[in-house]
């Protein structure tokens, strides 16, 4: 561990590996409580957070009833959710009122709204009144939005008060709010004026009015804003902190960074959930019973999709069984015309949900991927060309038309992959699901379509 001065310490930052979880274990099943306590104590809440991830739910229980109030609260907030949902079933109901009561309001309203509502109910009846209320009004707004990753606490001062008036708000505020990023000033009204750095504090005189030295350009948001939305704007602006208002401006509460930071890991987890035709809340459900519903219509529409690609094939049964050479091939443009459209879909959802492209941009962005299909398709259709002659018993126009059935399927997997994204979009649906079974099963089927009818014709 490392040293520690009498009123500074250091919290050790470790890198958690197997041997680490295994003594824990040790000492979790020996009930070496004093040992446990003496090693977190040297451990950032993040590192016991993620401890807590890998151990078993018995000892993960075992662990975090050992926490005192203080550390427990930091440490709730870094466990993964679907852990911290059964282990707050486990603790009771007084200490995870003591919890709560330690935690900012945002945290405080995400906690709750995990718990069952008989219980949820009990803790806000039992913490601090004011926070009580604040975390009443955060729970009325949807997860997802502005308003729902907010938090209430914020350090603001009137139009009316001096730099020093300001510097003492902050100091009489900073054991209440962990995060200070900025000032806020305000009507009496509750209406914001505008912001004021802790720069701006510390370098003018403190005689100075506070509307003086405030930044009237006002970058805010409403609590109804998805927070996708607001984790773009602040990444466009390079902010820490971003206001968030009513329809009359008047100050609600403020979005942070470390909240806007798992916003960004939580959107892009769905996102990658999404391409699979998937949810993540449900793939974290514990029973497989439920993961297996959800991804089983997926499954039965891609193998409807194949089912729609064998009865192709099927029709073409009798000129198959004469040129048999045309079967070995049939992978090959298949696997083409999946991957170059999974590509263009992957890559056009990308850009949409980053807002890289406009959706009147679409004609512009299509006529791009058209283009670089039509160059991929070339080397590829060139490389196909020249393995078929010299690995496969097959004449020169024979290869020829091969290669030039893989470029076509290649340049129409390519706008279709990158079509439908645009096209749901435009009719208001998360282009995200695009990317999963339903594009490459597309492109299945239109790539058999188009190698059968390239040989068909040439052959007949």
């Amino acid at each position: 561990m490392t040293k520690q001065t009498q009123n500074n310490p250091v919290k050790e930052i470790i890198q958690i590996d197997s041997e680490i979880l295994e003594n824990i274990s040790h000492l979790i099943q020996t009930h070496a409580e004093k040992s446990i306590l003496n090693i977190f104590a040297d451990l950032h809440p993040a590192d016991i957070g993620e401890i807590i991830n890998h151990l078993r739910f018995e000892d993960a229980v075992y662990l975090f009833k050992l926490l005192n109030t203080e550390i427990a609260g930091e440490v709730i907030t870094e466990i993964d959710d679907n852990l911290r949902e059964r282990l707050l079933k486990e603790i009771d109901e007084d200490k995870l009122t003591d919890i709560v009561d330690e935690l900012d309001t945002d945290d405080a309203t995400d906690i709750l709204s995990e718990l069952p509502e008989d219980i949820a109910e009990h803790v806000l009846e039992n913490i601090d009144k004011e926070d009580s209320e604040d975390v009443k009004e955060l729970l009325k707004y949807e997860e997802d939005s502005a308003g729902g990753i907010m938090t209430s606490d914020f350090v603001y001062v009137t139009d009316s008060a001096t730099i020093k008036n300001a510097i003492d708000e902050v100091r009489l505020n900073s054991e209440k709010y962990e995060q200070i990023y900025y000032l806020y000033v305000l009507t009496k009204d509750d209406e914001l004026l505008g912001t004021v750095s802790l720069k701006s504090l510390l370098v003018n005189p403190l005689s100075s009015n506070i509307t003086t030295v405030m930044d009237k350009d006002l970058i805010y948001v409403t609590p109804d804003m998805d927070q996708e939305e607001v984790a773009k704007l602040i990444e466009k602006y390079d902010l820490v902190s971003i206001p968030v208002v009513d329809s009359n401006k008047k100050m609600l509460g403020r979005i942070t960074i470390d909240d806007i930071v798992d916003v960004i890991h939580e959107e892009a987890s769905e996102d990658i959930q999404k391409f699979a035709g998937l949810s993540e809340e449900q793939e974290r459900s514990d029973s497989i019973f439920r993961i297996s519903r959800i991804r089983l219509p997926w499954l039965i529409i891609a193998l409807i999709m194949e089912i729609i690609a064998a009865i192709l094939l099927e029709s073409y049964q009798d000129f198959i069984s004469k040129f048999i050479i045309v079967t070995f091939f049939i992978p090959v443009v298949m696997a083409m015309g999946g991957s170059s459209g999974t590509q263009a879909a992957i890559v056009m959802v990308r850009n949409l949900s980053s807002s890289d492209i406009w959706l009147r941009n679409s004609i512009q962005k299509l006529t791009k991927e058209f283009f670089v299909s039509l160059l991929n398709g070339i080397v590829c259709s060139s490389v196909l060309l020249l393995a078929s002659i010299l690995f496969f018993p097959v004449d020169f126009p024979m290869a020829l038309l091969l290669s030039g059935a893989l470029m076509t399927i290649i340049v129409f997997a390519t706008i279709v992959g990158a079509g439908i994204p645009l096209f749901l979009s435009k009719i208001g649906v998360d282009p995200a699901i695009a990317t999963g079974p339903f594009v490459t099963t597309t492109n299945d089927i239109l790539g058999l379509l188009i190698y059968l009818t390239f040989v068909t014709s040439y052959l007949l």
